[in-house]
């Protein structure tokens, strides 16, 4: 079910379709999210949108009342995020990790994203990689149709000294920072590996990592984002 959010008068209408829910058997969890009034004022200035139940007062007085009628909905919430202190990337690991849980004993997922920067780059990347400066497949002939999960790709890209200094570097990097988001308490670190068109170095550097990460005990997913473009 959506509800508009935009007009104050959805306000009155949620506990009872909550109650019409929980009658006609539907199974739900309401997450309630909240902020101390400065950071809404400020996120509210900084979006330059007038508060839905302002009206001709002040975004302040909007806010109260917007507690007020949301107070009950607030006391039958399953789960309360305090998001006074978030930036985008904290509720959406928040969110994911509510939702989403690791499996018993996992600390952090490591996730693996190739991608072509001809599409856009990952907006979900906590770490980006370009790998452009690596010699391309796309340009041999024999390659060209055949992608980063072929041997013989994999074999023009690994065997050459730069991709060799490239990935020592990268691990070691990884060695040193994967502990400390693991310490961090970061449930999920995607990293992403670009090249221009997505099917041949970034997808072999991926997967070339993908068993590194793995070999050192990792929970590590990997996905080849646009190797079918």
């Amino acid at each position: 079910m959506v509800v508009d959010v935009r007009e104050g008068e959805f306000l009155k209408d949620l506990d009872r379709i909550f109650d019409e829910l929980t009658e006609e058997g539907y199974r739900f969890e309401i997450i309630f999210l909240e902020s101390d009034d400065e950071i809404l004022i400020r996120r509210f200035k900084e979006t330059r949108r007038k508060h839905p139940l302002a009206q001709d007062e002040s975004v302040l007085e909007g806010i109260k009342l917007e507690r007020e009628k949301l107070l009950t909905i607030k006391e039958r919430a399953d789960k309360i995020i305090d998001t006074s202190d978030f930036n985008i990337h904290r509720l959406r690991e928040t969110l994911h990790g509510y939702f989403c849980p690791l499996p018993e004993g996992k600390e952090m997922a490591i996730n693996l994203v190739s991608f072509s920067y001809k599409y856009g780059v990952p907006t979900d990347a906590d770490i980006m990689l370009d790998v452009r400066f690596l010699p391309n497949p796309y340009f041999v002939d024999s390659l060209r149709d055949l992608d980063g999960d072929n041997r013989e790709v994999q074999d023009y890209i690994l065997h050459r000294e730069e991709t060799r200094i490239f990935l020592e570097k990268v691990k070691s990097l990884l060695r040193y920072l994967v502990p400390l988001y693991v310490k961090e308490g970061k449930p999920y670190l995607t990293i992403a590996i670009g090249c221009t068109g997505g099917r041949h170095r970034s997808v072999c550097i991926v997967n070339h990592l993908y068993d590194y990460l793995r070999g050192l005990g990792y929970l590590v997913n990997k996905r080849h984002r646009d190797v079918g473009r």
